[in-house]
């Protein structure tokens, strides 16, 4: 009877362990404790992608979740090799910005193997059907925004013009640019048929302004090749650019040809992202217009999205029509865009905390 007491104490210690064992490793559902977020983002070179890995770093962090943070220094093979190392070292998801999202569909495949989930984060992952979420801004209407502020700065629904227009795009291995441009050109194109809005380079489609990498270096050396043969006897009115790093290329090639200085001022010239240089140039005269989208917010929704997956709960998402990736269209959250200028820059950056008045000086 010694021995069977004995025994029986033996198993009853054995499950205590056990269970004690399964309370405290936990299973990912008691707020992130246990649990590694991948947040793979493209560059340090650009303030905003800056602000997306620190913000989401930070909210994560918040919630209990371990981060590993990576920047890919715009070389998609980084990317890709930093993501692989992510789903070896056992990440419970992947938060990714890509660098050119149709080169991520192998990678992701082995995500998927590992039953890991993808949510993409302010640029679609194309060509996978791996892609559970996609957390951005209405890109279509950041366009617009650009495109109406030129609209009503030239006055065009009342003017004659004709108003003379060179055309910049985005980077086209990033889906985002071309809802950028469809954006602006579906305010813009409409005085460009009417001849009230000229381009004399006849550079007008999507290609011819498309910017790779976004680099503003790519765009100052396209803006001087303009000027110089286009714009020697002629001013040139707007430039729509869709990024501020590609605003301010233009405006330092503008600016070398006489551009804003005495009696020549500076044309029109749009951009996004209100990037701190850039606003300060807009205070200094340079840049006309930015579009404000506040990653603080992005990167909230992007971490309550992810949250929700790794607890087995729908994220809230308000767009299931838009975002088609070519194999699946991403359930998606937009967050509406703000048009910045030099009369609301401080309300709308300063007021709510994006940047102070020290920064801006």
């Amino acid at each position: 009877m010694k021995k069977v007491g004995w025994l029986l104490s033996v198993v009853f210690l054995v499950f205590a362990l056990v269970g004690c064992s399964g309370n405290t490793s936990g299973d990912g559902k008691d707020g992130g404790k246990s649990q590694t977020v991948g947040l793979a983002m493209p560059t340090k070179s650009s303030e905003r992608w800056v602000k997306d890995g620190d913000n989401m770093k930070k909210e994560f962090e918040a919630l209990g979740y371990k981060v590993d943070l990576q920047y890919a220094e715009d070389v998609v093979e980084n990317q890709v090799s930093q993501i692989e190392n992510m789903i070896t070292k056992g990440v419970d998801i992947l938060v990714i910005a890509s660098i050119d999202g149709e080169a991520l569909t192998d990678v992701l495949e082995k995500a998927k193997n590992q039953d890991i989930p993808v949510i993409a984060y302010d640029r679609l992952i194309m060509n996978s059907d791996h892609v559970s979420y996609y957390a951005t801004f209405d890109n279509f209407q950041v366009g617009v925004l650009q495109g109406k502020y030129i609209e009503e700065k030239l006055g065009l629904e009342d003017e004659d013009g004709p108003f003379h227009i060179e055309l910049f795009a985005g980077s086209p291995d990033d889906n985002n640019a071309y809802f950028f441009w469809d954006g602006a050109m579906s305010i813009l194109q409409p005085y460009i048929d009417e001849g009230k809005l000229v381009v004399k380079s006849g550079q007008m489609s999507f290609e011819q302004g498309a910017t790779l990498r976004w680099d503003g270096a790519k765009a100052q050396e396209r803006m001087d090749n303009l000027l110089s043969a286009h714009y020697s006897d002629e001013k040139i009115d707007v430039v729509y650019s869709p990024f501020d790093g590609i605003s301010r290329g233009v405006i330092s090639s503008l600016k070398a040809v006489g551009y804003g200085t005495g009696n020549n001022p500076m044309p029109i010239v749009t951009g996004q992202d209100a990037e701190l240089s850039s606003i300060k140039s807009i205070i200094a005269g340079e840049q006309t217009q930015t579009i404000f989208k506040d990653t603080r917010d992005l990167a909230k929704k992007a971490v309550n999205m992810a949250d929700s997956v790794l607890k087995g709960e729908e994220p809230d998402v308000n767009d299931t029509e838009t975002y088609d990736n070519g194999e699946r269209v991403v359930p998606s959250y937009l967050i509406e865009p703000v048009s910045v200028d030099i009369d609301d820059y401080k309300e709308k950056l300063v007021d709510t905390g994006y940047f102070t008045e020290e920064e801006l000086q």
